[in-house]
């Protein structure tokens, strides 16, 4: 069985990409928040339990949206089990070492989390535009999202971006940086080292973001210092800072206060998790009362759909709430086996939903496949999930998706054409 598709996605290529959209984003959509890639000695019965709960323990820190949710009673017993929650996985080798690739199914991870009075942090998360400023021996730089056409990266910042990113990939946080064009402006880099909020606001007026984070890096002695502060999404104006012996730490330490703080606001408490998980769907091209009527029959129709109600109707826009047992996989795989769903270009996917043939019970066993790394998995940083920007809505749509446990999933509504007889 193959997992993951063979191209995984550079956390780093997509936060790039969420800046060519005009305008700030409602939010992100996290796609892979349950998937996770951990090295492990061998394929042994113990050496997989081992891997089985160290995945699990860094899924559940990026869903939780805290590293507390490992302190908790009860979770020892949780990751005792971890192979319980496994929707697949995978080793590969390269160069003599061994990784093991995981998906964890969200539903079960979700109850696990509430089961020890954990809060669950959902999939639609705000996106921070990190506006990062360094000075190193007497030098200033600032921190920019990719190289420029030439190719050409100064090597320091380009280190810290990567450390930031990886830290972001481990909490499952949007993070972005401005792009290559603005790194050569010395008064946004001065705005910045004295944290101005005003013209850096107006500069990143074009740069999809919810939050701005201003940040100031600087080492003195064998330590480092970030010092930050927030613009919008009521954070807070005033400097917090985290100190640390490394820049990987000090990434992993600002980056570990930024998913606290977004988690403490929008992760919902266990009690409110429930025992019948819900996801919001949106279908574009609903035109009709008789479209309505199918679609809602369509869904009403797959096994896991437990009921179908319309919360939403706008345009051609139908939002509906669908409230399904097992796990939202299986759904979508369900989903997936009806052609007049058609999935919405740029919609975020994990896995090939279509693994079943068509006609076919959609199911979900996990297997182990021992194989060797491809070239785009050979680098243990690669991203196993891509940051992806929700769709155009509006306010609402925004506000519902930060409430959703689960990734919104958008589709075409392609009803079947009519046939009519030779004498029409």
């Amino acid at each position: 069985m193959k997992m993951f598709r063979s191209v995984a996605f550079l956390v780093a290529a997509a936060a790039s990409l969420l800046l060519t959209l005009a305008g700030p984003a409602a939010a992100v959509t996290v796609s892979g928040l349950y998937n996770v890639d951990v090295a492990v000695d061998g394929t042994g019965a113990d050496d997989l339990q081992a891997g089985y709960a160290e995945g699990l323990r860094r899924v559940m820190v990026r869903v939780s949206g805290s590293r507390d949710v490992l302190e908790l009673d009860g979770i020892d017993e949780v990751l005792a089990n971890a192979e319980s929650l496994l929707l697949a996985y995978q080793v590969r080798r390269n160069d003599g070492e061994s990784r093991m690739q995981m998906s964890f199914g969200a539903v079960g991870v979700n109850r696990a989390l509430a089961s020890i009075s954990a809060p669950v942090w959902g999939a639609n998360r705000p996106l921070t535009l990190a506006w990062v400023a360094v000075e190193d021996r007497g030098d200033r730089k600032l921190v920019v999202a990719s190289p420029d056409e030439s190719g050409r990266e100064d090597s320091a910042t380009a280190s810290w971006r990567q450390h930031f990113m990886a830290a972001a990939e481990e909490r499952g946080l949007p993070v972005a940086f401005p792009p290559q064009s603005v790194q050569g402006d010395r008064a946004l880099l001065s705005d910045l080292w004295g944290q101005f909020t005003g013209r850096i606001r107006d500069a990143s007026a074009d740069m999809s973001h919810d939050a701005l984070a201003l940040m100031r890096v600087s080492r003195s002695g064998g330590q480092w210092r970030a010092g930050w502060v927030f613009d919008g999404m009521s954070m807070g104006s005033a400097e917090q800072s985290v100190t640390a012996d490394n820049p990987a730490e000090l990434a992993r330490a600002v980056v570990g206060r930024w998913a606290d703080a977004y988690a403490s606001r929008y992760a919902v408490a266990a009690g409110e998790v429930g025992d019948s998980p819900r996801v919001d769907i949106v279908l574009e091209g609903v035109s009709s009362l008789a479209d309505y009527g199918q679609i809602g029959k369509a869904l009403s129709g797959f096994t896991p759909v437990v009921s179908v109600g319309a919360s939403r109707v706008r345009n051609e826009r139908l939002t509906v709430q669908v409230t399904f047992t097992g796990e939202l996989d299986q759904l979508k795989q369900y989903i997936a086996l009806d052609p007049r769903f058609v999935v919405m270009e740029g919609q975020p996917e994990e896995r090939d939903p279509a693994r079943a043939a068509p006609g076919s019970e959609p199911k979900l066993d996990p297997q182990l496949v021992v194989e060797p790394a491809e070239a785009d998995d050979q680098n243990p940083e690669t991203a196993l999930f891509l940051y992806q920007p929700l769709l155009d809505g509006d306010e609402q749509d925004a506000e519902q998706a930060f409430e959703s446990l689960y990734q919104v999933l958008y589709y075409r509504w392609q009803p079947a054409p009519v046939v009519r007889g030779g004498g029409d």
